[in-house]
């Protein structure tokens, strides 16, 4: 059966309005796929965006790598070369010593315990800033005056020496080496020396004081020591651990967790670098033994006694010499320090000395403290050593 003319006519305006309602959600549906394509892309390119980011950051983390191993490396080649520089320019070093000596008795002219700690610490700089290398600190009392009750004065001797060492110390291994002691109870008076071998852990040198930790686990031997960087050396001797040493750094730098050194003499860095490298200090029981317990085996070649009836030291003039030795006296000066030793023949101090010297003609205070004349004295004789050096 034919359909009728106006069922014909309603079915075309059904299929025209469909047509048009496909039209129309056409662009939503293009709509949502460049929506869903949009995001693809924005996840796709974020994704290259993060492994580029990656990849930058390896290659730069690869070139801060690099340009720090440059930069180790020419700072060591630097420091090698500044090191060869100052070796040649300083030929072998220093070869020559200077020896200080004076009495621990200058302790008890202070009124009160810390007095005496700071003026301690007065001697000690004196000595670092003349290049000192050994103080001697000598008992200038009568042995009967020592055995005698009471006689408990000799303790400044002990205190003066225990107060010297501890300055000397590089700070790093004070702690290990000076446990707590009353004779240090005030030693936070004591303005530093500020010596070549007191380092921090930023100065860079091949000789660095240290104190041994242990013995190396490996087969090769040799001990651990702390010289005061963030890296433990490695030295090649074995050293019973505790005991203080000086150390020559193979390098300054290494990627391994160890550096490596040799253990050396004291004295290495003043005899191959012309490095000022501290002092030692002996005791001495009387101002003879100053001179005959000399710890060098050829003796002192210079000796030098200081005292207000000598001969002016603008008339001095100083011969070549490998060990000086300049003695000062106490309050009493070196007269009273002669006549208190049994060992001695002579009545007159000028006989034991080569120099007998008036460091300070025409002084205008009466008397002179030790701890000021061993200003005076050195300052009038550092340009008569150096001349006689030369």
């Amino acid at each position: 059966m034919n359909p009728s003319s106006s069922e014909k006519i309603n079915l075309k305006t059904k299929q025209k309005r469909r047509r048009e309602n496909i039209k129309q959600s056409q662009p939503y549906i293009n709509m949502r796929k460049l929506q869903e394509a949009m995001k693809q892309k924005r996840e796709e390119n974020e994704l290259k965006e993060k492994k580029l980011s990656k990849k930058m950051k390896t290659q730069e983390k690869t070139k801060k790598k690099a340009t720090e191993e440059r930069t180790i490396t020419e700072s060591e080649e630097k420091l090698n070369t500044n090191t060869k520089n100052k070796e040649k320019n300083d030929g072998k070093g220093r070869s020559y010593t200077l020896t200080i000596a004076l009495p621990g008795s200058i302790l008890d002219n202070a009124q009160a315990f810390v007095l005496r700690t700071y003026l301690a610490g007065q001697v000690a700089r004196a000595a670092v800033i003349f290049n000192v290398d050994e103080i001697v600190v000598f008992d200038e009392r009568k042995r009967s005056d020592r055995d005698a009750p009471g006689g408990s004065k000799g303790d400044s001797n002990h205190l003066f020496g225990r107060l010297l060492q501890y300055l000397e110390c590089p700070q790093y291994i004070r702690k290990q080496l000076f446990p707590k002691h009353s004779d240090l109870q005030y030693a936070g008076v004591l303005n530093p020396v500020a010596s070549p071998h007191h380092m921090s852990v930023n100065e860079e040198s091949i000789y660095r004081e240290g104190l041994v930790l242990s013995k190396s686990s490996k087969p090769s031997g040799g001990s651990l020591v702390d010289v005061g960087l963030k890296k433990k050396v490695l030295v090649d001797q074995t050293i019973p651990s505790g005991q203080r040493v000086t150390v020559k750094l193979n390098t300054l730098r290494s990627k391994k967790d160890i550096l490596k050194g040799t253990a050396v003499s004291f004295s290495t860095p003043r005899t191959e670098a012309g490095i000022y490298w501290g002092y030692t200090l002996r005791m001495a029981d009387s101002l003879s033994s100053v001179i005959t317990e000399c710890p060098y085996e050829e003796g002192y070649d210079t000796i030098i006694g200081t005292s207000d009836k000598g001969t002016s030291v603008d008339e001095l003039k100083l011969e070549k010499f490998r060990h000086a030795l300049v003695v000062f006296g106490g309050l009493q000066g070196l007269e009273a320090s002669l006549q208190a030793d049994d060992k001695l023949t002579v009545d007159n101090p000028r006989y034991l000395f080569q120099h007998y010297l008036n460091t300070c003609p025409n002084q205008g205070s009466r008397t002179i403290r030790t701890e000021e004349a061993i200003l005076i004295t050195m300052s009038a004789l550092r340009p008569k050593i150096d001349l006689a050096q030369r």
